[in-house]
Order: structure tokens, then C-alpha cells, then sequence
């Protein structure tokens, strides 16, 4: 196990990021991560969205919002695993999970969604490692708040919607308390190499006005075996979850400083490694047979992920009369990536090693100090209008380096972005009317020293039908001097919106929002291979600035949850993943347009603790192909990609929950897509279309009085398929052609003290 960070903070921490303060209710009581209902309950306004940053309930803001609560996310984590397979699985908008420990090309309505912990960032937007999924274990996490779509109201990142995991909350009763686990899974043929297991603790403590829950988890996974009975192919360098072994801590430490104040620290750290013990087997695209593994020795280190936080918080509900609330964060994260089996392309340097001998692997880096502070109240005379100022700093440093050689593969880069902001909301003829809106002011600077980019080599096979005097044979590029530079960006990102209630449970809303991000910097600063670059004037690391516009209508009466919601969003300048070296993806600056349909439908039927749910989502993405030869004419052209667009998807669901017993039953269709472009353009690979798959899960629950006993069953009817991160890319590479996990069984025990 990798050193424990130590970080001693002192500071100021934050209310937004707890909803039964934001309720009123004394701090004593409950705070973050207290249980909380699921968007769509029939008391809506009592839910507080704490991403939302306002006390003010979903039905004022103009957002498409969801939770998915405590018992919701335990059954879909008895069915996969994993935080990010739940989101995924619940939320028709969003894209298959690649079941990989990377999620690189996984969106949220086309876009890449910002993940957090109780509002702490843990993307590495500089140089996306793509493991921002796998930052806590879920045993940890309360509920998953969603809010779709493109907004800044966490600051950078949040360009297809925020995923926030509201981590367990302060114990409610006086003493001791707490809750256990045990789990374990098996493949389909219950293979000795496919047995994994897990067992989490968190133990609980109450004293007056202090409090303090402590946790550990440990999870160890073998490996994935498909459908037919076949180990699912490994992928050495971005990753794996199989075949790993994970250690998560938690420690939430509270005091009460008053009937409305209280201080918070949380302390979290999350270690999952390879055990390095497979290789892979490549497969066949032509006949359909997906890549596989076996027994082997993988040069250097497995791939590995480790990600530490803390955070320091005070907040007062009744500041002024107001809601006061603010955060001091830090947070660390180190993705390792494996080395494959061939020498890599893009690491080989004659000037170290002749050329096709020389291994090497890549480490990212990442450092993150940040402070938030909000203040909302009703304006005094009016009441009806409710005003909220804040202020965000974020400071980040983020480095790649090739490790087993000590080379800088993309260098050191500091981000810094200061933002203040404002929004206000007006209530209206008693509430048939809202109007909200508001803005965001972001100061951004990146900093990057001089540098001298990687060299690479590339091979072109000499062969008779050549033209003469064609080079052919190894070429070395790249490895060019950097003049490093300073280049600051500001933008107002504003949001507004109208919401019309004519009568409780039933509302339509419009809205305009813009988000930000960073493009990945370390993508497009490796892959400079043109001499006398400046950094200060080489603007494709301007930020991605996106427009999100909805309109929505919810209705949530008696028996029936529906809504439907259209959004379309653009940016000028968006980020597109192209197919590099080595199976990496590099960065393209182009003007990307998508639009969608997303439907949610649930019904409490006549029987007893039956629940039916439909769900649904259809997407198009296109981006202007034309800035591919340096002529952009600002026309949408070519559809995006499987790399960078989920396909369309219906999602059907049948829950029951009923004394003792509590049993579940899902579907989720991936419908086909294929990819096209307006006559005269280059057309996609038609290799890349996507034919479409079915996967069904299930779980049940028995309290026995005792705990609990569950049983997951990934992939009910053992459906054979290719992914469709897979299917969709690199179709001539038989390494990277992985077929999903086959059912697997989850056998669970669960206990409350």
C-alpha cells in the first residue's frame, strides 16, 4: 500500500454540500450524506440538491435533476460493482461503461460528464487519465446527484453534467452505530481465476456535539470471462479492474458549533492495482472472435489508480439570516498506465535504445488546492426572490512522465482558475411562475515551462510497389523544443430559465446554461512535432466554452413520474478524440453540435410494491469536418463517432419492494447507429457502425432480521457481445476488440447496528 497522504487543513467548509442543514434541520441531526428521497418522490421540493449549490428544492431550478438514492445505488452496485456501471445503467443519456478501468469516451448527453465528491473535482482535466470514476468505493457513497447538461456551477469540467457522490453521513443517534458488508462473485461457470470478494466496514460514533464515522474497504476481482466462456481481453496500458485489488478509507470527523453551524473534515483515500499477472490474446475482427488473455508476465508495472482528499467545512444555515457556506479542499491522484507487450510506437527514442527494444510506461500526476464559498437569502422586502453570491478558486498542477526512463511526456502544467458569481431567483403569482438566472465570471490562466516534446517513431514497410525514392523503413518525429508561456482566458458564462407550474407535481421549464473546460492540454502538448511552437500564441488550448439549451416538462402526481426533455448544446471550438499512435487518441479543435430526446417514465402500479419504469434516449452528433484541413466553414458535417457520442438506448425496469423482500428486474437495449457525413465529405469507417445489443440483470434482497442477504446477476440471459466502445473504434486493431462480461453472480450480506 502506497503512502498515506498527509494533509492537515485549516479552513472553512461548506453548507451547499449539506442538504438536512439546507433543510433546517439542527446540525446535531443529520448533514451531508444523511438519507435523502430519489428525485420524483411524491414530497419533490423536500429533496435539496446539494450540486445544485442551493437550498432551494428541484422544482425551482430550471435543470434536469435526478438522485439516485442509498438503496437504489446499493442494488446496482450488488449488480456491477461499481459507481460509475450504476450511473450508467440508470441513465438512458449516458453511455455504455466500457467495464474497464479507463472510461476515456464515456458521455453524458455526448459530453463529458464532471465527476465529484461531495463537490470535489476529480477529473484531471489536463491530462484526462480518464480514472475519475474509481476515486472512492461505493460502499462509502450515500446517494449519486445528477444534474444533465452543460453548466458552470462547479467550475470547470461540467460540459455534459455533474455526477456528485454525497458521501455517508454523520451518525444520527447517540453512541455507537454502524453497518458491514460481505460480498462475493463468480463467473457463469464459476471459474477458480473469475472468484472475487469484498468486505467494508464503517463505524459510526455520537457524542454531544461531536461525531465521527471511520471505514475501510477491501475488494479484490478476478478476472472478467465473456458470454461463451472466454477471459475477456486485458488492456494493459489504460487498465483494468479485473484481476486488481482495492483499498478504500474514509474518516468523517464533525462538530457542532451552534444549533446552525458545524465544522466537518473528510478524509478519503482509494488504492486499486493490477496484479499484473496476464497478457493479452489478440483476436479477430474478420470472424468476430473477441480479444482475449492468458497466463503471462506483462513487462514493468500493472496499472494502478490512487486518489486522496480532504476536505475542511463550515457552514451556517442561519448566518444573517442567510445560508453561509464554504470549502477548503486538497486532492491528489496518480494514474498509472501499464506497459503492453510490443514496444510501444510512440515511446521510442533511438537516442535511449535501438529502435523496438526499449519498454517504458506513463504515470499521471495530479495536485489540486481549491476554496468555495457561497452565501444564500431571501432578500429582505422581497421574499419571494432569493439571491445567492459566491466565489471558487482552483489551482492544479498535472504532469505525464515515462517513468522507467525518467522522460517528460507531457510536462508540467499549472491551471488556475478564480470565479466569482452570482444567480437570483424569483417566485412568482404564488409560484406559477419562476424566473432564475445568473452568471459566472472565469479567470483562467495555464502555465507550462519550456519542454521538449517526446520523440516517436514510426514505421513504413519497404515493399516493391513503392514509388521510387518513397522513404520507407523507421522515421523519427517529434522531439522538438517548447517555448513554454502563460496564456490567461476570462469569459462571463451566464444561465437563465423560465419554469411554469400550473398546478403541484406538474411543470415545464426552459434554460440556457454555458460549462467550460479545459481540451486536454497533455494530449496536444505531447503531440507537438513542429519546431518553434509558442506556447503563449498556440491556441488550441483555449478553453471549451458549450451552450446547453432544454426544455422539459415534468409531471410527478399519484401513481405517475414522467418527464421529457429535448437539449441541444454547441461549441466553436469543442474537443474531438482522432485515432493516434499505439491505440492513444489525439486532440482536434472543432465546432461540434448535438441534440437529443430523453424520456423517463415510472409507474406505482395497483399492485402492492410494484413499480414499472421506462426509460429513453436518442442523440445526434456532428462536428465540422472541414476544420480537419485547416478551412473551417462553421457547417456541421460528419456525424461523431462511437469515441465521442453514446448510441441511442431504451431502458425498461420492473421493481418490487414489499415487507421483507425487495426484487428487481432490468433491461437495457443498445440500439444500432451507424455513422455518415453530408455528400462530398469524407465518410467514417463504415467498419465502426454499431449493430445494436440487450443486456438484462437482476437482484433480490431478503431481510432476515439478522442483515440482509442479496443476490446480483449481471447479464441474466448470458448475451454475447462486443462493448460498444469497442465496436465502434480502431477496426483493424484485434487487441482492442473486448467482448462485455458474461452473468456474473454477486452474493451479498449486509448488516445495520
Amino acid at each position: 500500500m502506497r503512502t498515506f497522504l498527509g494533509l492537515g487543513l485549516s479552513a472553512v467548509a461548506l453548507a451547499w454540500a449539506m442538504p438536512a442543514l439546507a433543510q433546517g434541520v439542527a446540525p446535531e441531526s443529520e448533514d451531508v450524506g444523511a438519507d435523502t428521497q430519489v428525485a420524483g418522490d411524491e414530497n419533490r421540493d423536500d429533496i435539496i440538491i446539494t450540486a445544485a449549490r442551493t437550498i432551494l428544492p428541484p422544482s425551482a431550478l430550471p435543470l434536469t435533476v435526478d438522485v439516485i438514492d442509498n438503496e437504489t445505488l446499493n442494488q446496482q452496485l450488488a449488480i456491477s460493482g461499481s459507481v460509475t456501471d450504476a450511473v450508467a445503467t440508470l441513465t438512458p443519456s449516458f453511455s455504455p461503461t466500457r467495464q474497464k478501468l479507463s472510461g476515456a469516451g464515456e458521455t453524458l448527453r455526448g459530453r463529458s460528464p464532471l465527476y465529484a465528491i461531495n463537490g470535489i473535482p476529480q477529473s484531471t482535466p489536463l491530462r484526462d487519465g480518464s480514472r475519475d470514476g474509481f476515486t472512492i468505493d461505493g460502499f462509502f457513497v450515500d446517494r449519486v446527484e445528477l444534474i444533465y447538461g452543460s453548466n458552470a456551477l462547479q467550475g470547470i469540467g461540467g460540459t455534459g453534467g455533474i455526477v456528485n457522490q454525497v458521501t455517508a453521513g454523520a451518525p444520527r443517534q447517540e453512541g455507537w452505530s454502524g453497518r458491514a458488508l460481505v460480498q462475493g462473485t463468480a463467473d457463469n461457470d464459476f471459474n477458480s481465476d473469475g472468484l472475487g470478494g469484498k468486505i467494508a466496514g464503517l463505524l459510526q460514533y455520537r457524542a454531544g456535539r461531536f461525531d465521527a464515522s471511520v471505514g475501510a474497504a477491501y475488494e479484490t476481482r478476478g478476472i472478467f470471462y465473456d458470454a461463451d466462456g472466454r477471459p475477456v481481453g486485458i488492456n494493459l496500458t489504460q487498465g483494468e479492474t479485473m484481476d486488481s485489488e482495492a483499498v478504500s478509507l474514509f474518516g468523517r470527523f464533525g462538530y457542532a458549533l451552534s444549533s446552525s453551524a458545524r465544522l466537518d473534515l473528510i478524509l478519503s483515500r482509494f488504492d486499486l492495482g493490477g496484479n499484473g499477472r496476464y497478457v493479452p490474446v489478440a483476436g479477430s475482427r474478420a470472424t468476430g472472435l473477441p480479444t482475449s488473455q492468458r497466463r503471462g508476465d506483462p513487462p514493468l508495472m500493472p496499472a494502478a489508480n490512487l486518489a486522496e482528499s480532504a476536505a475542511l467545512s463550515l457552514t451556517d444555515t442561519n448566518l444573517w439570516g442567510g445560508n453561509f457556506v464554504s470549502q477548503l479542499f486538497v486532492s491528489r491522484t496518480r494514474d498509472t498506465f501499464g506497459a503492453d507487450v510490443t514496444p510501444q510506437i510512440s515511446q521510442q527514442d533511438p537516442a535511449i535504445a535501438p529502435i523496438g527494444t526499449l519498454f517504458d510506461q506513463t504515470e499521471n500526476s495530479s495536485r489540486k488546492i481549491g476554496a468555495r464559498f457561497s452565501y444564500e437569502r431571501v432578500i429582505p422586502g422581497f421574499e419571494d426572490l432569493t439571491a445567492t453570491i459566491g466565489f471558487d478558486a482552483l489551482f492544479d498542477r498535472t504532469e505525464q512522465r515515462l517513468i522507467a526512463t525518467d522522460r517528460t511526456y507531457v510536462p508540467p502544467t499549472d491551471f488556475r482558475s478564480l470565479a466569482p458569481f452570482g444567480q437570483l431567483n424569483l417566485r412568482l403569482f404564488d409560484g406559477l411562475l419562476r424566473l432564475a438566472g445568473g452568471a459566472r465570471w472565469e479567470n483562467i490562466q495555464i502555465k507550462i515551462g519550456d519542454y521538449r516534446s517526446i520523440a516517436s517513431t514510426t514505421f513504413v514497410a519497404c515493399a516493391p510497389t513503392l514509388p521510387v525514392g518513397t522513404p520507407c523503413g523507421p522515421s523519427t518525429y517529434g522531439g522538438v523544443d517548447v517555448a513554454g508561456g502563460s496564456p490567461k482566458f476570462d469569459d462571463v458564462l451566464i444561465n437563465g430559465g423560465i419554469i411554469i407550474e400550473p398546478l403541484p407535481g406538474i411543470r415545464a421549464y426552459a434554460s440556457y446554461a454555458e460549462g467550460f473546460t479545459v481540451p486536454d492540454v497533455g494530449r496536444i502538448t505531447r503531440a507537438i512535432g513542429t519546431p518553434n511552437v509558442d506556447i503563449d500564441t498556440f491556441l488550441d488550448i483555449a478553453p471549451i466554452v458549450s451552450n446547453n439549451r432544454e426544455i422539459g416538462v415534468e409531471v410527478n402526481r399519484g401513481p405517475l413520474e414522467a418527464s421529457v426533455t429535448y437539449f441541444w448544446s454547441s461549441s466553436d471550438k469543442g474537443q474531438l478524440l482522432v485515432p493516434g499512435i499505439d491505440r492513444n487518441f489525439d486532440v482536434q479543435r472543432l465546432r461540434v453540435e448535438i441534440d437529443g430526446l430523453e424520456v423517463n417514465l415510472r409507474v406505482r402500479t395497483p399492485l402492492e410494491g410494484l413499480t414499472l419504469g421506462v426509460g429513453y434516449a436518442h442523440i445526434n452528433g456532428r462536428f465540422d469536418s472541414d476544420a480537419n484541413r485547416n478551412a473551417p466553414d462553421g457547417i456541421v458535417d460528419t456525424d461523431l463517432d462511437g469515441v465521442n457520442i453514446s448510441p441511442d438506448r431504451l431502458n425498461l425496469s420492473a421493481a418490487f419492494n414489499r415487507g421483507r423482500l425487495t426484487a428487481l428486474l432490468q433491461a437495457q437495449f443498445f440500439l444500432s447507429r451507424s455513422f455518415g457525413a453530408d455528400a462530398g465529405k469524407p465518410r467514417p469507417d463504415p467498419r465502426n457502425n454499431f449493430g445494436g445489443y440487450a443486456v438484462v440483470d437482476s437482484y433480490v434482497r431478503y431481510d432476515t432480521g439478522f442483515g440482509g442477504l442479496s443476490l446480483g446477476v449481471q447479464n441474466l440471459l448470458n448475451e454475447q457481445y462486443i462493448d460498444y466502445s469497442s465496436d465502434t473504434r480502431l477496426p483493424t486493431d484485434n487487441l482492442a476488440f473486448f467482448a462485455g462480461r458474461g452473468r456474473t453472480f454477486t452474493l451479498g450480506w449486509d448488516y445495520r447496528f
